[in-house]
């Protein structure tokens, strides 16, 4: 197996793991903060975790397209730095007693510094070695889900020493009418540490990604390269109904997966798991996602994209509709399974970029935004479902969806990379100008 070399794919990439780390712990914190500090429903969790997701996708591409005009060095590091100190902005309020949208406000400000960081974290990952897209998006994404592994444990583990445990120390000598009855407290105030964790991503972007007169630079001897070559083709005409089609397809599925993490946490919380066993298994689903999508990217630039996301999805449709009902040791293995077959991120990027060849931070911010804009959605209507009809219902009608939804990819019109011939621009020269 070969592992991307570039400097400049390893800056974007420890960012992504450290952003993602930052946003994947809302599940498992809302949670505790609705059981702990401040009481919400699963319609004002989900509401909390749309409007992060939100911000963040109605915003991407915007970005992209000025991540194709600047390079990104600002973009990217202030992304990450921004999306750290607005999280521990929302913690920092809900322990000084701020109400729910006191907390939500900075929350979904955090959003703003994802959206602004993933557009030129995967356009960087994919244009530095584009024989090999589909492998540097996959590990670019894995980093990513290895963040979003970590973050919920970590939170977890934090959180979970901080529970006053009042039931467990007083109830058996105060006698069985104070069963239940009395008030456990915690504190998120410890989550604050990890961002130590992040520091060194942000300086490490901030020094290697290009500046903007060297990327501009680099963007110059590409397009003079193009127009000196006689295959060059005249531009082509956006493909509306692929993107309308694309648009559909990726909303379905963030149902199965996205939306199914958000309320793993509140699912196996109820059936009496403690904050460190639930967010142990929401690391489980990313980290599986991470490791299974390596492999997947590999394949897509072999084979055809469309085929192997609808093979994944048809492979988490039994996953997603027995997961309420399980419980112990099957619960995480089902959750892994559910989790590696959400590993395709990166073979959707690349099949947007495919569609959009001369604008790629465009079509990566625009596909990202659409995966998180519609996860986002999916997160307010499933949230809103466990609330009227339970969550073991919302999970089963959700992977019939899921099953409808994983042969629409096959009709998306594709254009495989394997065999591309184009001048591959080397970034040398370029860093020497940043």
């Amino acid at each position: 197996m070969q592992f991307p070399k570039q400097r400049l794919f390893w800056a974007v990439s420890l960012g992504h793991a450290a952003n993602d780390m930052f946003m994947s712990m809302r599940s498992v914190l809302l949670t505790f903060i609705s059981a702990y500090l401040l009481p919400m429903t699963s319609g004002q969790i989900g509401l909390a975790v749309s409007a992060v997701e939100l911000s963040g996708a109605v915003s991407q591409p915007f970005f992209g397209w000025l991540a194709d005009k600047t390079g990104g060095r600002l973009l990217g590091a202030g992304g990450v730095a921004w999306t750290v100190t607005f999280v521990c902005i929302a913690l920092i309020v809900v322990t000084l007693g701020g109400s729910y949208w006191l907390m939500v406000i900075p929350l979904m400000l955090a959003g703003l510094g994802s959206g602004a960081f993933h557009p030129v974290g995967s356009m960087h990952a994919t244009n530095v070695e584009p024989l090999h897209a589909g492998r540097n998006a996959a590990w670019f994404f894995m980093l990513g889900q290895l963040g979003l592994g970590i973050g919920p444990a970590l939170a977890g583990l934090l959180v979970n020493n901080t529970l006053s445990r009042n039931h467990e120390i007083l109830s058996a000598p105060l006698g069985p009418a104070f069963q239940d009855v009395l008030i456990e407290r915690g504190s998120v105030m410890p989550v604050l540490i990890l961002t130590l964790l992040a520091i060194p991503a942000v300086l490490f972007m901030a020094r290697v990604l290009p500046s903007q007169a060297a990327y501009k630079h680099e963007h110059r001897k590409e397009e003079s390269l193009k127009s000196a070559s006689a295959t060059s083709t005249p531009s082509e005409p956006l493909p509306y109904g692929a993107l309308v089609l694309l648009v559909v397809t990726v909303a379905l599925r963030a149902l199965g997966s996205l939306s199914i993490v958000t309320f793993m946490p509140m699912m196996f919380q109820q059936k009496g798991w403690s904050p460190a066993e639930y967010g142990i298994l929401t690391s489980s689903f990313w980290i599986a996602s991470g490791i299974a999508g390596i492999w997947f990217g590999q394949l897509g630039d072999r084979h055809d994209r469309r085929r192997i996301i609808t093979l994944s999805l048809l492979i988490s449709v039994p996953g997603i509709f027995l997961l309420p009902g399980l419980n112990g040791i099957m619960a995480f293995v089902v959750a892994i399974v559910v989790g590696a077959m959400s590993g395709t991120h990166s073979l959707i990027v690349v099949l947007a970029q495919s569609l959009l060849p001369g604008r790629k931070g465009f079509a990566s911010g625009l596909v990202l935004g659409l995966i998180f804009a519609t996860g986002a959605l999916g997160n307010l209507v499933v949230g809103n479902m466990i609330d009227h009809i339970g969550i073991t219902t919302t999970f089963q009608i959700v992977a019939v969806v899921t099953l409808f939804a994983s042969f629409l990819w096959l009709f998306i019109p594709t254009k495989q990379t394997s065999h591309i011939k184009a001048h591959v621009p080397h970034l040398e020269e370029a860093e020497q100008l940043v």
